[in-house]
């Protein structure tokens, strides 16, 4: 079989969400490939829509229920470990894809001995087949071709999202790059993993997959507990780069990409969104991101690429958290302020 594209699912049966994901996934252009959709313990009637695909599509589609709740990376474990296909995909219950996505990065596999193929991505809003938002980067052609060191480090900084790609199974299992359980973020914690263990990347620039945003995403509700688990991301990131031998070669671009990932922008969601906001938990962020990186404001890429005002309020936070807590949440109420009068004018 050439390809298992693997949905994760909780509580999507509403508003049509998930019915319109699998009938894109059944809609591909391809005639070899199956679709694994895991239940990660859905309270809504999830399952249920997932058995009744599973019964009209025998053969093609695959239900599986997990007993434990272990959010998206512990539903993609288990899809992986069920896939038959030479080749997986991955894909979010609430996305959906253009018919030839697959059919064409698989061609563009064969043609050019590629291990790692990728597309583009764009924002949509609503259920629909038109192009919104490309996001940029998913990938670009300066990264295309045999992985070299600098084409590497340009995968790293610049690698876009694991769901706009397909990956040959047998290095996901020969490197066993399965997801951290029972937290969110489980894609930032692997990407490097799956990117830098790929011998031959390939782009199609196309934004054949469609990201559903609405109220409901992930991408639109904050809690401690998500700032919490982007934090271990960025813990596991690391971890995963030590243990695949990666680490010392790009420690600069690992650097940078931790310090985005685990630090800033944990910072700016868990003070403007986090109710209540807690001095002690900036202390602590900030405590063990210097232990972690302490020259972290010296990277060069940091330097580049962080905005002026977020690199002005790092500095105070490493340098008196007490003073950055009450100077932010000023700034922060007076901007709110501002938007109310002129909303009301």
């Amino acid at each position: 079989m050439k390809l298992s594209i693997i949905v994760p699912v909780y509580n999507m049966a509403s508003d049509n969400k998930l019915q319109f994901c699998l009938d894109s996934l059944l809609s591909q252009n391809l005639e070899d490939y199956e679709i694994i959709a895991v239940d990660d313990c859905s309270t809504d009637s999830s399952l249920e829509v997932l058995k009744d695909y599973e019964a009209k599509n025998q053969g093609k589609f695959r239900a599986i229920h997990s007993d434990v709740n272990k959010h998206q990376g512990g539903a993609k474990n288990i899809g992986i470990k069920a896939a038959n296909g030479d080749w997986i995909g991955f894909i979010d219950a609430d996305d959906w894809i253009d018919p030839d996505m697959y059919r064409l990065m698989l061609w563009k596999a064969e043609e050019t001995g590629a291990d790692m193929v990728g597309c583009d991505l764009n924002l949509v809003n609503s259920h629909t087949y038109t192009v919104g938002e490309v996001i940029e980067p998913n990938g670009s052609q300066s990264q295309c071709g045999e992985l070299d060191h600098e084409k590497k480090k340009s995968l790293i900084l610049d690698g876009g999202r694991l769901v706009v790609k397909i990956y040959k199974r047998e290095n996901i299992l020969k490197n066993q790059l399965f997801f951290p359980e029972n937290i969110f973020y489980e894609d930032n914690a692997m990407s490097n993993s799956y990117l830098l263990t790929a011998r031959h990347y390939e782009h199609i620039d196309k934004p054949w997959y469609y990201y559903y945003q609405h109220s409901s995403s992930t991408v639109h509700s904050f809690s401690e507990r998500m700032c919490l688990d982007r934090m271990e991301a960025g813990r596991i990131m690391i971890s995963e780069a030590k243990r695949l031998g990666f680490f010392e070669e790009f420690k600069s671009e690992l650097e940078y990409e931790f310090t985005q990932l685990f630090y800033v922008n944990t910072l700016f969601t868990y003070m403007p969104c986090v109710r209540p906001c807690r001095l002690s938990f900036v202390k602590t962020l900030t405590k063990e991101m210097k232990e972690t990186f302490p020259d972290f404001q010296n990277n060069s890429y940091y330097a580049e690429r962080t905005g002026v005002e977020e690199k002005k309020l790092v500095a105070m936070a490493c340098s008196n958290a007490l003073k950055f807590y009450c100077y932010y949440k000023m700034l922060w109420g007076y901007r709110n302020l501002r938007k109310k009068i002129s909303g009301k004018k």
